[in-house]
């Protein structure tokens, strides 16, 4: 019998109901994913090394370094926090001026099938234009 590596645990965020829903598989990972690079380190108290500190980042210059900063960044969170997972691929897209596309592919460990997420990530928000 395979083991499954992705297991099941609470949807994120709770629902507001007053219900727990548990979710699995795919969906497990990707609110993981998205759970890594919305938490900034040292915002869980217990956890303080956990996240991704790509909104350290966010009053750069809108530059070539800036993207493989994050590029750099994300990477290693992910392999650090998603042991379920290996990053394929990170890459940044600007579809408007303060706003930068982070377009992760990564495989699923357990079924090698690849996916891909795309968060957005606003930058440049309190610099005078």
């Amino acid at each position: 019998m395979k083991k499954d590596i992705i297991g099941r645990g609470w949807a994120f965020p709770p629902g507001n109901d007053g219900r727990l829903r548990l979710i699995g598989g795919e969906e497990k990972i990707e609110q993981s994913i998205r759970l890594i690079l919305t938490t900034r380190p040292g915002e869980r108290p217990l956890r303080p090394e956990f996240g991704c500190a790509i909104h350290d980042l966010v009053f750069q210059g809108n530059t070539a370094a800036l993207h493989a900063q994050l590029r750099q960044t994300i990477r290693a969170a992910l392999l650090r926090w998603e042991p379920r997972i290996d990053p394929l691929d990170v890459a940044i897209d600007r579809p408007e001026q303060n706003v930068l596309d982070i377009h992760i592919s990564y495989r699923l460990r357990d079924t090698n099938a690849v996916f891909n997420l795309v968060y957005p990530l606003f930058i440049n928000e309190g610099a005078l234009s």
